[in-house]
C-alpha cells in the first residue's frame, strides 16, 4: 500500500494517527496532513560517467549533534493493546525530534516518528501468563525499538511555509509534543539539529533557523536514497511491484537474499547504482535523459504548464500518428527473423521526417505520448543493459518521473521485459517519493529502524487515504470532533467520491476554498492508479508464529481480491451490512447525539475506502478480504468506537453461560469417544453465532440464541462437507490397543462471544484438559464484531469454573482466577486437575488472523505446542485455510456464506468444514 497521499496534480492531503488501543482512544488526536503533488523534481544527475569508482565512504554518516536517546531503565511496560506495546524510557527527555527531511526542488518530503504515550495497565492475569510461559525481555535487542508510528507527508516546495506551520503546529521540532500543551517555558530549540536531504537542505537552512530557532543538518543524497531503499525493501513486505500491461503484481523479497540489486533513480537526469548491501554501493552510470527532458521538450512541444499536465495527454495519445513503427518499413509486417513486431517503434518522431506536416499539425496528445515512451524505452534499456553488465537480477526504479503514473511503469517494464527476452522485471516501490528522507531518517545515530524486522511493521490507512487525487487542501485537525466535522463535508454517491474542503478555521494555515475532485470507479483519474502511503506502526513484539512450518511461502489470504469479481462482491457484501453495523456501533455508545455523528462519518469514511479500492485495488497495497476486514475495524476505532458489538455480546454470553451446566452434565454421561464426536459438533454447531455474516444476523430475528444453537446442534449429520474426524479420532484416541499419547499443549484460536466460546469451544477445551494436555485460548486483542476478546475470556472461564471443577483447577493454575470472585459449591473438593488453562492475546483485532504477525505471548505459548485448533470462518477459511504447521492442526468452522462455500469447499452455506492435517 502507499501514500496517505501520493503525488497528484496540485496540492492534496493525508490524515494520519489510527487510534490504536482502548485506553489511546480517549486521548487521541488524528490529524489531516496537507500533502501535494510532484511536478519535476531533480533526482538524477545526468549524464553518462566515463569512469566508475565507488563512493568513498558511502555508509551513512551517523550524527552525534543531536540530542540522543537515553535508554537507562528502558523496558516493555503495559499490556499488549492493539499490536503496539510501548517501550517505556523513564529518563528520556522530551527534546528528541524524530524528524527529517528531503527538501527537492519541487517538492518537500517528510517522515516523522510518533511516539506512543499509553500507561501501563496492572494485569495480573498477563503477569501469571507472562511468567509461566517465560517471557521476558532479556531475549531482546540491547538498543529498543521505540513502540509508535512513521508518518509520509508532502508539501509543494514553493510553499514551504505551509510546510514550516506543519512543523511548528505538530511541535515536531520540539520533540513532537501537542501544540496545545505547549508552553512558552518549553525546551528550547536553540541547539536542535534536524536532518535533511536534497538542494533544499542548503537553500532554507537560514530559513528554517529563522522560523523555527532549528539548524539542518545536509545528508548526501545518494546515502540517503540508497539507504531508504534498502530499509523498505527489507522491512515492507509487499513495497515491491511489476506493472505491466495495467496490472499491478507485488513482489515478496526475501531480505536475505536482497542483494546486490540496481537501483534506477530517474530525477531531470538517471542515476544508476549498484547496490552491495547497507552502506555499500557505487553509481555505475547514467544518462543526462531522463525527466527533465521528457519536461523539457514537452512543454517546448505542448505548451503545457506542469508537468502533471503533460503526462495526463499522453494518457490520451496515440503515438503511432508520429513515430515510425516496424511495419510502417515493412509494409504493414512483423520482421519476424529479428524478433520485432509490426507495432514496435523503429524511430521515435519518425513519421514527422517523411510528412508535409508542422508542430500544429500534431496533436498534444500524441506527441506527449510519444516523448513518454522515447525516454521510458531508453531508460529501461540502458538500466538492463547495466544490469546485464553487473550480472544483477532485480532493477528497481524511482524518482519523480516514475510517480506511480501507470503508463510510464508499463513503458519501462516493457522496454526491461523486451530487451531481456523476459529474464528480468522492472520494479517499482510503494514508497518511492520518500527514499531520500527515509534516509535522512535514518542517519540519526540512534534512529530505532535498525534491525527491524519485516514483521514488526504494521502499516494502516487512516480515514483520509481514499482522497488522493484533486485539489485537496487544508489545515491539520486537531481534535475528534474537526475530523468529524470535515468528514461531514463529503459526499459519496456509489463509487463516486466528492470531497469539499472545508474552509481553514482562523489561527490554521490551511487554505480556504472549496475544490470539489472526483473518483469512479469506471473511469479512473490519471493519478488513480498511484498507490498510497499509509502510516507505519512500529509494533516491536509482534513476531512471526514459530508454528508455521514454511513462513517464506505462507500466504494468510484465502480470498485474493486483485480478483475484480471478489472485489465487487465483497464491495457489495461489506456496503450492505454497513447500515447494520453503524446502528450497533451507535447502540453501543448509548445512542447519543455525539455517537450519531461520530456513526455517520465513519460510514463515509469506511466507504470511501472502499470506493477506492473499487477504483483501483493495488491502492493499499497487496490486498486480500482479511485485510479489507481489518480496516473495517481500524476505522471503526479512529472514530472512537472501542467495542460496537459489547452489549451483545455480553447478553449472548449471560444466556450461554445459563444453559453450559445442563451441557456439562449431558457431555459427561458419555463414553469418551462419543464425548469427543459430540464436542466436535457443538463446536461447528455454535460456530454459527457470527454477526459478520448476513445469513446469521437474519437467523437472529427467527429466535432465541439457544433456540438457534439447538436447531443447529440438530441439523448436525455427517459426512460433512470436509470431514476428518476419523483421523482427528485416530491421532486422539489410536487403534486397536495403541494408545497415543496425548498432546502436551494445544492451542485453541476462539473465535465469537456466547455460544460460540462457551458451548462449543470452552467444553472441547475442558476434554482436552482433562486429557493432561495444557490448553491456550488465543483471543483477539481488540474487539472486532463479536468476537471474544482476552480481556474478556477471564471473567467467562471464572463463571464457567463455578460449575467445574476441572474448568476452576486449570483456571488457577493458568492465572485465570486471580482477580475472580468465584462461589464454588464444594470449594474442598481437591481439583482433579493442575493442568493449567491460559489465556493469550493473538495480536490483532480483526475477524482475521495473519500468523506472520502475532504477539510475542503467543509466540512464547506457541514454542511448547503441539496441536493447534482453528475455529470460524475468519481465522479457518478466510485466512488460514492453505496453511501449514509444524504440529498437528485441526480447523472447525461452519461456512456462512454461500459464495465462500462454492469457491472453497465447492458446497453450500452452512456446511461444515473439520480438516485435521498431522505435523508436517
Amino acid at each position: 500500500m502507499t501514500s496517505l497521499t501520493e503525488d497528484h496534480k496540485e496540492l492534496n492531503f493525508g490524515i494520519d494517527g489510527n487510534i490504536n488501543n482502548c485506553d489511546e482512544i480517549a486521548k487521541h488526536n488524528s490529524e489531516i496532513q496537507r500533502e501535494t503533488s510532484t511536478v519535476v523534481e531533480k533526482g538524477g544527475g545526468g549524464g553518462e560517467e566515463k569512469e566508475m569508482a565507488p563512493l568513498a565512504g558511502s555508509s551513512i554518516h551517523r550524527s552525534s549533534s543531536r540530542p540522543q536517546l537515553d535508554l537507562s531503565g528502558a523496558a516493555i511496560q503495559g499490556n499488549f493493546e492493539e499490536r503496539d506495546p510501548a517501550i517505556l524510557l523513564p529518563n528520556q527527555s522530551d527534546d528528541i525530534s524524530h524528524l527529517a527531511l528531503d527538501i527537492g526542488g519541487s517538492l518537500i518530503k517528510l517522515v516523522y516518528f510518533s511516539r506512543r504515550e499509553d500507561q501501563p495497565i496492572n494485569d495480573k492475569r498477563k503477569k501469571t501468563t507472562t511468567a509461566r510461559l517465560g517471557i521476558s525481555n532479556g531475549n531482546r535487542r540491547s538498543y529498543p525499538i521505540l513502540g509508535g508510528r512513521l508518518h509520509f507527508v508532502k508539501f509543494e516546495t514553493i510553499k514551504i511555509k505551509e510546510c514550516l506551520d506543519f512543523i511548528y503546529s505538530k511541535q515536531l521540532h520540539r520533540g513532537g509534543m501537542d501544540s496545545r500543551r505547549w508552553q512558552s517555558k518549553g525546551p528550547s530549540t536553540e541547539n536542535t539539529v534536524i536532518k535533511a536531504t536534497g538542494g533544499g537542505a542548503y537553500k532554507f537552512a537560514d530559513l528554517f533557523k529563522e522560523r523555527l530557532g532549528i539548524s539542518i543538518e545536509k545528508e548526501d543524497e545518494m546515502n540517503c536514497l540508497v539507504a531508504g531503499a534498502n530499509f523498505l525493501l527489507k522491512a515492507i513486505r509487499h513495497e515491491a511491484f511489476t506493472h505491466m500491461e495495467g496490472q499491478k503484481m507485488f513482489v515478496q523479497i526475501d531480505q536475505n537474499d536482497l542483494f546486490p540489486y540496481l537501483l534506477v533513480n530517474i530525477g531531470s537526469g538517471v542515476s544508476m547504482i549498484k547496490v552491495d548491501g547497507d552502506g555499500k554501493f557505487q553509481r555505475v552510470s547514467g544518462t543526462n535523459v531522463g525527466g527533465g527532458t521528457y519536461w523539457g521538450l514537452g512543454k517546448l512541444l505542448t505548451k503545457c504548464e506542469s508537468f502533471d499536465e503533460l503526462l495526463e495527454l499522453s494518457q490520451r495519445g496515440d503515438n503511432r500518428t508520429i513515430d515510425m513503427l516496424v511495419g510502417d518499413i515493412y509494409g504493414g509486417m512483423d520482421y519476424s527473423k529479428i524478433g520485432l513486431s509490426a507495432s514496435t517503434i523503429a524511430s521515435s518522431f519518425g513519421k514527422a521526417i517523411s510528412e508535409n506536416k508542422g508542430l500544429d499539425d500534431y496533436r498534444p496528445e500524441d506527441i506527449s505520448l510519444s516523448l513518454l515512451r522515447m525516454i521510458s524505452y531508453n531508460i529501461g534499456q540502458i538500466s538492463y543493459l547495466n544490469a546485464l553488465r553487473f550480472g544483477l537480477k532485480r532493477i528497481f526504479f524511482g524518482g519523480f518521473f516514475i510517480r506511480g503514473h501507470a503508463y510510464t511503469m508499463d513503458t519501462i517494464s516493457f522496454a526491461v521485459h523486451f530487451w531481456s527476452k523476459g529474464e528480468a522485471q522492472a520494479m517499482f516501490l510503494r514508497h518511492e517519493g520518500f527514499l531520500g528522507a527515509l534516509g535522512a531518517f535514518m542517519s540519526y545515530e540512534k534512529h530505532g529502524l535498525d534491525d527491524l524486522m519485516v514483521h514488526q511493521l504494521v502499516e494502516r490507512f487512516p480515514m483520509g487515504a481514499p482522497y488522493v487525487g484533486g485539489n485537496i487542501h487544508g489545515p491539520p485537525l486537531g481534535d475528534l470532533n474537526e475530523k468529524i466535522s470535515w468528514m461531514e463535508k463529503f459526499v459519496q454517491k456509489g463509487t463516486e467520491i466528492t470531497a469539499p474542503v472545508p474552509m481553514a478555521p482562523p489561527g490554521t494555515t490551511g487554505l480556504g476554498g472549496f475544490e470539489v475532485p472526483s473518483s469512479k470507479g469506471d473511469t479512473l483519474r490519471c493519478d488513480a492508479s498511484e498507490l498510497n502511503v499509509g502510516v507505519l506502526h512500529l509494533v516491536p513484539s509482534l513476531e512471526v508464529f514459530p508454528l508455521l512450518a514454511d513462513p517464506k511461502t505462507y500466504e494468510p489470504n484465502t480470498i485474493d481480491l486483485s480478483d475484480r469479481s471478489e472485489l465487487e462482491y465483497w464491495y457489495t457484501v461489506l456496503s450492505e451490512q454497513l447500515s447494520d453495523l453503524v446502528d450497533k456501533a451507535v447502540a453501543s455508545e448509548g445512542g447519543t447525539d455525539d455517537a450519531e455523528r461520530r456513526g455517520d462519518a465513519f460510514a463515509r469514511a469506511f466507504s470511501a475506502h472502499l470506493a477506492r479500492l473499487m477504483e483501483e485495488p493495488a491502492a493499499y497495497g497487496k490486498l486480500g478480504l482479511a485485510n479489507l476486514l481489518e480496516l473495517r475495524e481500524e476505522c471503526l476505532r479512529e472514530f472512537h468506537f472501542i467495542d460496537a458489538y459489547r452489549s451483545i455480546k455480553q447478553r449472548e454470553n449471560e444466556a450461554s453461560l445459563a444453559v453450559l451446566p445442563d451441557l456439562l452434565k449431558e457431555l459427561d454421561s458419555m463414553t469418551e469417544e462419543a464425548r469427543m464426536l459430540t464436542l466436535i459438533e457443538g463446536v461447528l454447531a455454535a460456530n454459527i453465532f457470527d454477526w459478520g455474516s448476513r445469513a446469521c444476523v437474519d437467523l437472529y430475528h427467527k429466535g432465541t440464541i439457544i433456540e438457534i444453537y439447538r436447531m443447529s446442534r440438530n441439523k448436525m449429520q455427517r459426512p460433512w462437507r470436509v470431514d476428518d474426524f476419523g483421523v482427528f479420532k485416530e491421532r486422539m484416541f489410536g487403534s486397536g490397543d495403541k494408545k497415543p499419547e496425548p498432546h502436551k499443549r494445544a492451542l485453541l484460536f476462539v473465535d465469537n462471544s456466547g455460544a460460540d466460546i462457551v458451548l462449543g469451544m470452552l467444553p472441547l477445551a475442558r476434554e482436552l484438559l482433562r486429557r493432561g494436555t495444557e490448553v491456550v485460548l488465543v483471543a483477539n486483542s481488540l474487539p472486532a464484531l463479536n468476537d471474544v476478546t482476552a480481556m474478556e475470556v477471564p471473567d467467562i472461564v471464572a463463571e464457567a469454573a463455578k460449575h467445574c471443577d476441572i474448568l476452576r483447577g486449570a483456571a488457577e493454575a493458568g492465572g485465570l482466577l486471580v482477580d475472580a470472585m468465584i462461589n464454588i459449591q464444594d470449594s474442598s473438593k481437591e481439583s482433579p486437575s493442575s493442568v493449567p488453562l491460559m489465556v493469550v492475546e493473538n495480536g490483532c483485532g480483526s475477524p482475521c488472523i495473519d500468523l506472520r504477525q502475532v504477539s510475542s505471548e503467543l509466540a512464547a505459548a506457541a514454542k511448547d505446542a503441539d496441536l493447534v485448533i482453528l475455529e470460524g470462518m475468519g481465522r479457518a477459511l478466510h485466512t488460514n485455510f492453505n496453511a501449514r504447521f509444524k504440529c498437528d492442526a485441526l480447523k472447525l468452522a461452519m461456512v456462512k456464506n454461500q459464495r465462500l462455500a462454492e469457491k472453497l469447499i465447492k458446497g453450500n452455506i452452512y456446511d461444515c468444514v473439520c480438516r485435521f492435517e498431522p505435523a508436517c
